[in-house]
């Protein structure tokens, strides 16, 4: 038939004669004699002619006329399901819908067993349901006869995969995922490789948290029929577990099938960039922004991509770019925070996070404000922490949980955290307890608790309790490099080393295996295993070459050691170049000139650390650079405030040996003084 119609539509394009016509005989086949299926197919011909003169042109003619010539072919035909199929397609797209139900009802008075009828009238309620309103009766009865009609289809016909599918839509519409499940595997059962019940399988997954799930059906739909919308769903499935490289294998099929789709290859560029393939994610956004030059956040993503590969001068210019696109934009200034933060500039990034917040302020909050103030107060309480301003921090930490975005849990640890920062331990144990009592099952409470316990120099406790933490996987890992911190404070090494090695036996990746290396480099250290340190910490930067840690722990003991002092300089300035006006990275620079005699540059440099925060060691060093310059009065007050600061550690925190030196050095001091007096 399909191919007669073909013919008949091309003969009748090609004659004006043919249009002229009126449409053949349509009375009705008595129920003895066969349908005249040569009229039928005329007629259909003709219909479809017109029905796409009419797509052309929009004529309310042509459409009428279409639909004369169809509903002639079906009273020639009634079984002819092709014509009632492009006739309710005509009916649906001109709006004429209860004429096609008024079809559809009558071709069923005729013949209750007509599938095509009911299949006609399935797929206008679906029309009718996709234009009702939700929650309106209307749309409920029309959901409800939808199901009414696939569900007779399946039952006659259950070879039918389009009818069960349709049926599983109306299932899951209608909140029962389980009559969906079934219609959808019987859709499977009648066609395996149907991609529309594999894509509605895995739609059906995914509302119900079945991640995995929804992913195998995408994968077999895609393997089968790749197309962008169902490889962007997987994509989609990847992004919810964090499996960023899958995503964005995914991502990279779908944009070979669609080049020109900009939304594709904006989600490849941030599933690249949160895999951490910066560079081809930096090329995707290079590329974007020389197509878009008037676009910010193709420079701002630019920017942050730089930010993370430790390149600050070239995200400053990506984002200066950005600024003079749209200097007013809070997205804009968020970042230019964010860089400053990383530049060291920690009071300017505090003062614009400060004007966003106040900027944004209301007395009600939708749910996408209130996340995007969560956000702000989340990275303003981090900053504020960096600058030692506690009460600041712990300020937007209560007003975050206020928000309702973050866990009760993670705004008590971000507090309790906070107090410890501030040394202050009696409300750190205060905070900690009323957690603990209010989320006794939570175990990064648990955890937290520990760690209080731990600060105070009660590392017994702590690891008692520690240990009653059940834990696997990942969690297991953090717990024992937790654990190993632990016995670091109380200087148990050997029961440190046995949980470091614990530790690298569940290490899933390398990021986790060079944290183990770097706490083992540290343990050696103080072991004064010099040497096994050092290979500890080469094994980080050979996993990392950028941890900027690593490269100053490294290059200060080398310092400390009188011992390769320009390779030390070397490695402390790379950790500078990455983390600017850090001032433990400072400090370390500064004690590295001081080896090499560079007593001018080693002054300013321990100056500069100062401002970053008043820490004994930096006092200490920077009294020992005074001493030796001969200026014995500034020496003795940085030893007593590096004293002083030695004796109010926490017990946590508190050496006992460096105490002893610098009491040491001042009291030669003192002498040195008194003789100097005398002359």
């Amino acid at each position: 038939m399909l191919r007669l119609a073909t013919a008949l539509l091309s003969v009748a394009s090609a004659g004006s004669l043919l249009l002229a016509q009126t449409p053949q005989d349509t009375k009705t086949p008595a129920a003895s004699s066969a349908p005249d299926k040569s009229a039928a197919y005329y007629n259909f011909a003709m219909g479809r002619l017109y029905a796409e003169l009419a797509g052309d042109s929009g004529s309310k003619d042509d459409v009428a006329k279409a639909i004369q010539y169809y509903q002639a072919a079906l009273k020639l035909d009634p079984s002819a399901g092709i014509v009632l199929e492009e006739l309710t397609d005509l009916y649906i797209s001109s709006g004429r819908l209860r004429d096609a139900v008024t079809l559809a009802e009558d071709l069923l008075n005729q013949n209750p067993d007509n599938l095509d009828a009911r299949r006609m009238l399935g797929r206008i309620y679906l029309r009718a349901l996709s234009e009702g309103q939700p929650g309106r009766s209307a749309n409920q009865d029309n959901l409800r006869k939808a199901m009414e009609q696939f569900d007779k289809v399946t039952q006659k016909d259950p070879s039918d995969a389009d009818s069960w599918v349709k049926l599983g839509h109306l299932y899951r519409m209608s909140n029962q995922p389980a009559e969906a499940e079934k219609a959808y595997n019987a859709a499977l059962k009648a066609q395996p490789d149907d991609d529309d019940a594999l894509t509605g399988l895995a739609m059906l997954y995914a509302e119900a948290g079945d991640t995995k799930g929804a992913i195998e059906k995408l994968k077999a739909a895609t393997n089968k029929n790749p197309n962008e919308q169902t490889l962007g769903m997987l994509a989609d499935q990847y992004e919810a577990i964090h499996d960023y490289k899958s995503a964005a294998d995914v991502l990279r099929k779908a944009l070979e099938l669609a080049p020109d789709n900009e939304k594709i290859a904006e989600n490849l560029a941030a599933d690249l960039a949160a895999d951490n393939q910066l560079d081809e994610a930096l090329k995707l956004y290079q590329q974007m922004a020389a197509d878009e030059p008037r676009d910010p956040s193709f420079q701002l993503s630019i920017s942050e991509i730089y930010m993370n590969q430790r390149n600050l001068v070239k995200a400053r210019e990506a984002l200066e770019k950005a600024k003079a696109l749209d200097p007013h934009s809070r997205d804009v200034r968020f970042a230019d925070a964010s860089l400053l933060q990383a530049e060291g500039k920690t009071d300017q990034a505090l003062a614009i996070l400060k004007s966003l917040l106040d900027e944004t302020q209301r007395r009600q909050y939708s749910e996408d404000d209130a996340r995007r103030r969560s956000r702000l107060l989340e990275q303003y309480a981090s900053l504020a922490q960096s600058a030692a301003q506690y009460q600041v921090a712990l300020d937007a930490f209560r007003e975050e949980g206020d928000l309702h975005i973050v866990t009760p849990t993670h705004v008590a640890e971000e507090v309790i955290d906070t107090y410890l920062m501030a040394k202050d331990f009696p409300n750190a144990m205060k905070e900690a307890d009323l957690a603990l009592k209010s989320f006794p099952d939570d175990h990064a409470i648990q955890m937290e608790h520990a760690t209080v316990l731990a600060a105070q120099g009660k590392v017994d406790a702590a690891v008692a309790e520690l240990k009653k933490i059940p834990a696997d996987g990942h969690e297991r890992y953090v717990q024992l490099l937790t654990l190993s911190g632990f016995y670091e404070q109380a200087k148990r090494y050997a029961d440190m080393g046995k949980a470091l090695d614990d530790a690298e036996k569940v290490a899933s990746n390398d990021n986790e295996k060079a944290a183990v290396y770097f706490r083992r480099g540290a343990m050696y250290e103080r072991l004064k295993q010099y040497d096994t340190s050092e290979a500890e910490f080469r094994k980080v930067l050979a996993i990392d070459p950028n941890h900027a840690e690593a490269l100053n722990y490294l290059g200060y003991m080398l310092a400390d050691r009188n011992v390769k002092l320009d390779e030390a300089s070397q490695l402390i300035r790379k950790a500078l170049d990455l983390v600017p006006n850090n001032g433990a990275f400072l400090d370390s620079l500064g004690w590295v000139c001081y080896r090499q005699g560079k007593l001018t540059e080693a002054e300013g440099l321990l100056q500069q650390a100062l401002e970053h925060g008043q820490d004994p060691t930096i006092h200490e060093h920077l009294g020992d650079v005074y001493f030796k310059e001969g200026k014995t009065d500034l020496a003795v007050a940085q030893w007593q405030a590096s004293l002083k600061g030695f004796q109010n550690a926490a017990p946590s925190d508190a050496d006992p040996e460096e105490a002893a030196k610098v009491s040491r050095k001042l009291d030669d001091a003192r002498v040195k003084l008194a003789q100097e007096k005398k002359k």
